[in-house]
């Protein structure tokens, strides 16, 4: 994917969670309910974390030095690497000392009306951002399933802004819910209790998060339908069999791809030269991501 769907996801929850950070601050400052001073520092993370996948895409655009001769493709899962971590420290962590401190010493909210109605607000531009997010990872996510697509995209930007709007909905709810049952009850710690359900929620969609950039930013190899499309591609006209490959990301948009091959055997220098060549335009025709290609020739010795 180009970075161009998952910039425009990004910009959008980025103007989104800035408006609604300022909106529930101020809301928390008018009512003191702890589910919104929870819900605005969630937001205030989630507008800071939109800056960092935008740098990251910046500066993963470098030209590759002597240094990092591969580039600077991986920059994108570094900082999508630490959104993960800023949403669970600044966001998780936050919110479930804030609802702990609220359920153990209760206070009475003021103006609660206001919060509902921020909170509805908030609900309103939150869901055009995930609406956005949706519409710009189906352009890449093909069938698969939501879930697959968090798992195994390469990209990383658009998997995390889905997790997180989606967790800043539902992280919404549980605020308004919060609120709404301290008014009907007269009793504030249900806006504990709310705080709390954001923080677990929070935390939760912080591991998924870390998990999966982790694995990205260690290297993950083709998945298994390009791999196959890939060593098809290679087992073509004068090669006989894919021997041994070896395939890596460097980058959302970048695959490394090394293999030995054999050939037929007897041909000349020129020929084996031209197979290699030919094996290379195969696969990028099939599988654009595999910009570094590889290949040696060798004896197949497992028919020796």
């Amino acid at each position: 994917m180009s970075a161009g769907g998952g910039t425009k996801a990004i910009i959008a929850a980025l103007v989104a969670n800035a408006g609604i950070a300022a909106a529930k601050f101020t809301g928390f400052l008018i009512t003191g309910s702890s589910s919104m001073l929870a819900e605005s520092v969630h937001s205030l993370a989630d507008t800071s974390n939109q800056g960092l996948l935008l740098l990251g895409q910046k500066t993963s655009q470098r030209k590759a030095t002597r240094t990092h001769p591969f580039g600077f493709g991986r920059d994108r899962y570094f900082y999508s690497f630490i959104v993960a971590l800023m949403l669970f420290s600044l966001g998780s962590v936050f919110a479930l000392y804030e609802g702990i401190h609220k359920i153990s010493e209760p206070e009475a909210l003021t103006s609660p009306l206001v919060a509902v109605g921020i909170l509805v607000v908030a609900i309103g531009l939150e869901s055009y951002s995930f609406y956005t997010a949706i519409q710009e990872s189906k352009k890449i996510k093909g069938d698969a399933g939501w879930w697959a697509f968090i798992r195994q995209a390469k990209t990383p930007e658009l998997p995390v802004v889905l997790l997180e709007d989606a967790g800043a909905l539902l992280g919404l709810v549980f605020a308004l819910a919060g609120v709404g049952l301290s008014v009907v009850t007269g009793d504030p710690v249900w806006d504990g209790i709310g705080t709390v359900m954001i923080g677990v929620l929070l935390g939760i969609i912080a591991i998924i998060l870390i998990i999966e950039m982790k694995s990205l930013l260690i290297g993950e190899g083709a998945s298994e339908t390009d791999l196959g499309t890939i060593v098809d591609e290679l087992a073509a006209g004068k090669v006989e069999r894919v021997i041994h490959i070896r395939t890596l990301y460097i980058g959302p948009d970048e695959m490394l791809v090394a293999a030995k091959l054999a050939l037929v055997p007897g041909l000349e220098t020129a020929d084996i030269a031209q197979a290699i060549d030919d094996a290379e335009a195969r696969v990028r025709a099939k599988v654009p991501t595999a910009k570094l290609i590889y290949l040696e020739p060798d004896l197949d010795r497992a028919l020796a």
